[in-house]
């Protein structure tokens, strides 16, 4: 996907630069994006208060300042609107927004809600772990897990630093860190892939943010007051574990930060909301654009017909770029 969105962005601009009636259907083309983006704004609801999470297990209590999105308008946003794929969005369970944010906003952030049932996680290393250790191992590894991200068509990932270091609340349960990422070879803004983890009896409520450095202050101001939105419901506490009948995880709180650089939704949805320019205009008005080139490649070779050019040859729609199905702005 990263791959035809550059195209597109390449194709596109040299494109927009050679003639008037091009700039005029760009025009009307994000005319066209702006008014599919705002019935989408519309037709979202957003909730606040106390909120239970699908499943039972845990709930969330969303404060005034911010919002929340239920599971079923979550997933159309990162799969239509961000591009992730739908197995990414598997597990997803909601998202958290700033009160005067939304999926479009630039200059913002979102928590993106999970839930994985690993098991019990034991929390016993906590206070032995080597936090600096661990980032000059994990970029030590990066050689070997970016080349088999480059066979697979995605950019390398870069583990600049910790953004904030690693720290687990021992008494609430609650582990949090963020690490700084830069993709590729390319100079622009770093991403920020800032992770919450709440521990509960069978398995573990996931936060993760998506958004990119620039974002940290904003993050930092907020995280205090995120971290303690969600828990667990009676009986799914992490001190209601019974060591006789519950699964203990395979994880250590180590295991968690280490992990993958990225999670698995962090990374498809800021690759296309943050690093794809005009990622708005190409998600929701690429067909658009495809159907103007398609009659732009109509028109000259309908012209070069009537000049006499008997090299061009075929129908005036040979050769086009098909249109793309149109944008479903339906939730």
């Amino acid at each position: 996907m990263l791959k035809n969105l550059y195209l597109a962005c390449t194709l596109f601009v040299p494109l927009c630069t050679q003639a008037a009636p091009i700039s005029d259907s760009l025009e009307i083309s994000s005319r066209q994006v702006e008014k599919t983006i705002d019935s989408i704004r519309k037709a979202q609801k957003y909730e606040t208060g106390l909120i239970h999470l699908p499943g039972g297990k845990a709930e969330i209590k969303i404060p005034a300042g911010f919002k929340f999105l239920n599971k079923e308008q979550s997933k159309y946003v990162l799969t239509t609107l961000w591009g992730n794929p739908e197995s990414n969005a598997a597990n997803t369970l909601g998202m958290i927004f700033p009160e005067k944010s939304d999926p479009f906003s630039d200059s913002s952030y979102a928590f993106v809600v999970e839930y994985e049932d690993i098991g019990y996680v034991k929390d016993d290393d906590a206070g032995k772990i080597n936090y600096d250790e661990m980032l000059k191992n994990l970029q030590k590894d990066e050689k070997e897990e970016n080349a088999q991200r480059l066979k697979e068509g995605y950019p390398a990932i870069h583990l600049v630093g910790w953004a904030q270091a690693p720290f687990y609340d021992k008494e609430n349960k609650v582990l949090h860190w963020a690490k700084e990422i830069h993709f590729g070879d390319q100079d622009g803004i770093n991403t920020l892939n800032y992770q919450i983890r709440i521990l509960g009896r069978h398995g573990i409520l996931s936060l993760n943010a998506v958004c990119t450095m620039q974002e940290l202050p904003l993050v930092k101001a907020d995280i205090g007051k995120v971290l303690h939105m969600a828990t667990f419901t009676d009986g799914n506490a992490y001190t209601d574990f019974d060591p006789k009948i519950d699964n203990v995880a395979a994880w250590t709180i180590g295991g968690l930060v280490a992990g993958k650089v990225l999670a698995k939704v962090g990374f498809f949805a800021i690759i296309v909301k943050f690093l794809a320019a005009g990622w708005k205009f190409i998600l929701l008005g690429f067909a658009a654009l495809a159907g103007f080139i398609r009659k732009l490649f109509r028109r000259n070779k309908e012209e070069k017909i009537l000049e006499g050019d008997t090299t061009v040859g075929g129908t005036p729609d040979e050769g086009a770029v098909p249109p793309a199905e149109e944008p479903n702005s339906s939730l």
